[in-house]
């Protein structure tokens, strides 16, 4: 099972350390393929006063230390074409967001790196809509097939995070991890998918509570791996704490979720 984990956003080099070091022990079981996650900037916050990140020089360089530190594979997100390079260097997984998931040229340019690319699903888009964006990795990589089996060889994932519904609420139609699975691995995103844009005015709310029940769900339809963002004191974090775990949390939600897939395994 893919577990990508790590706190929404570089806050400091020390509370990054931190988080880490409570997660060599996802690292370290052999039933995981673990991958640290944090980004150097959240360029698409409520209002022009949130807290972003340290940027991409910065923040390359603290998850290169992560890196060498403790040995774990890296994913980090880009907002614009420019940074995929750099970012390329220092991460094994370039992740594009949800809003920016159709934008061409920045698949384009992550697609020329060498890691992995994790391409969100829009809130706004059917998971039908998600085959296209894969196909453009795909063909800047100079593959002209497609399907689940070529996307993994070459690197493409694909990533739910829960569809629009009404204003400041989001959904998961678990039939979306089935659909985006016939052409690409999935990762379902349990931390992001109970968010709430903008629900607090000039940031977004959220309720972890429901996290544990939907990466359930998700682990019992099946899904190649899942995306938590943990932080030791998630009320304190300067973004996406309503919707975060608590690294104690963390630990009981991917217990539960592997011994759900050791389930279906038996049952095949």
């Amino acid at each position: 099972m893919i577990l990508i984990a790590g706190p929404c956003a570089i806050e400091s080099e020390e509370l990054v350390m931190t988080v880490a070091e409570r997660l060599v022990k996802f690292n370290e079981d052999s039933r995981i393929d673990f991958y640290f996650k944090s980004s150097f900037d959240k360029a698409n916050r409520t209002s022009i006063s949130s807290f972003r990140g340290p940027g991409l020089e910065k923040g390359c360089e603290i998850l290169a230390r992560v890196k060498e530190k403790f040995g774990f594979k890296i994913v980090t997100d880009i907002h614009e074409s420019y940074q995929a390079s750099p970012v390329g260097e220092v991460a094994d997984v370039v992740q594009i967001p949800a809003f920016l998931c159709r934008q061409t040229d920045l698949l384009v340019a992550a697609a020329k790196t060498k890691a992995v690319v994790n391409i969100k699903k829009g809130q706004f888009l059917a998971a039908s809509a998600m085959k296209h964006s894969v196909k453009k990795v795909l063909e800047t990589r100079g593959i002209s097939s497609d399907g689940y089996d070529v996307a993994k060889e070459n690197g493409v994932w694909l990533c739910e995070r829960g569809s629009t519904f009404g204003y400041g609420n989001l959904v998961v139609d678990m039939r979306n991890l089935v659909l985006m699975r016939e052409f690409a691995p999935v990762i379902f995103d349990a931390t992001h998918s109970v968010q709430m844009p903008s629900a607090l005015g000039e940031k977004s709310g959220g309720d972890a509570r429901f996290v544990p029940y939907l990466a359930r769900a998700a682990a019992s339809v099946g899904v190649d791996g899942f995306f938590y963002e943990t932080h030791i004191n998630p009320c304190e974090a300067m973004c996406d704490g309503p919707n975060m775990l608590n690294l104690d949390e963390l630990e009981k939600v991917v217990e539960q979720t592997l011994k759900i897939e050791e389930i279906l395994k038996e049952a095949k």
